[in-house]
């Protein structure tokens, strides 16, 4: 079974200023899958163009003029995650993010510190504190705007990996002159994440293999209940 129909990426959804951010441009390929789902992203995701996102079989791919952009397939998402931050901690986090922090993207639609609240997520993710948890966490709270939300009142999938996105690449804790970007996502959403209530975005560093930085993320709700979890390599450019 083929089919294939046109999307876009609006400007507002950047991550570089010429380019879909990556957690986003994931979603909007992932979340036609059922349960866990891998993303990778062949080239930088254009903005504001016709985009041809087509299923075969279990896999879909997202194209541009011909061009693969995006693929996603089914995977197992076997993440251990760590104990997620209290609500408290996640806000004190939030006030403890540098603030004259180099900021390379100040337009991207999830961490851009330019963008209004009812347009941007601004997700701005300090240090929890190596003490708290079995690994150095940041993190930060959310409260979605409602029109985030589905028409059962729950956060759309593409704005769950969105909100999965930048907050794993600040747990890399790497140096702000170099320039790195998502290059694959796995992403689960576990359970409807209701958007009447805060949320705790929190994310951890796995691992560094030369320009490959390895992260987590995940999503918690304020009784501590974990929503959805996500996975990423990111590229660090030459």
């Amino acid at each position: 079974m083929k089919s294939a129909h046109t999307v876009e990426i609006k400007q507002r959804f950047c991550g570089p200023p010429n380019s879909g951010n990556g957690g986003y441009s994931c979603g909007i390929i992932g979340k036609n899958l059922s349960g866990p789902s891998q993303v990778r992203l062949h080239r930088p995701p254009p903005l504001d163009q016709p985009l041809t996102l087509s299923q075969e079989g279990d896999n879909w791919s997202l194209k541009h003029q011909g061009q693969l952009v995006g693929s996603a397939q089914p995977t197992e998402l076997n993440l251990l995650v760590p104990t997620p931050p209290s609500l408290t901690q996640a806000r004190a986090a939030r006030s403890a993010y540098p603030k004259d922090l180099a900021h390379v993207f100040s337009t991207c639609f999830v961490c851009g510190p330019d963008r209004d609240a009812v347009d941007g997520l601004r997700l701005f993710c300090g240090s929890v504190g190596n003490s708290y948890s079995e690994v150095p966490l940041v993190a930060c709270d959310w409260q979605p705007d409602a029109a985030l939300l589905d028409a059962q009142g729950n956060v759309a999938a593409e704005y769950i990996w969105s909100a999965l996105d930048c907050p794993s690449y600040f747990a890399l804790g790497l140096a702000t002159d170099k320039i790195s970007l998502l290059a694959q996502m796995s992403c689960s959403i576990d359970r409807p994440v209701q958007g009447n209530q805060p949320l705790i975005v929190f994310a951890w560093k796995r691992h560094i293999d030369g320009r490959k930085g390895f992260s987590g993320a995940a999503l918690a709700n304020a009784q501590g209940d974990i929503l959805a979890r996500a996975e990423h390599v990111w590229i660090e450019l030459k």
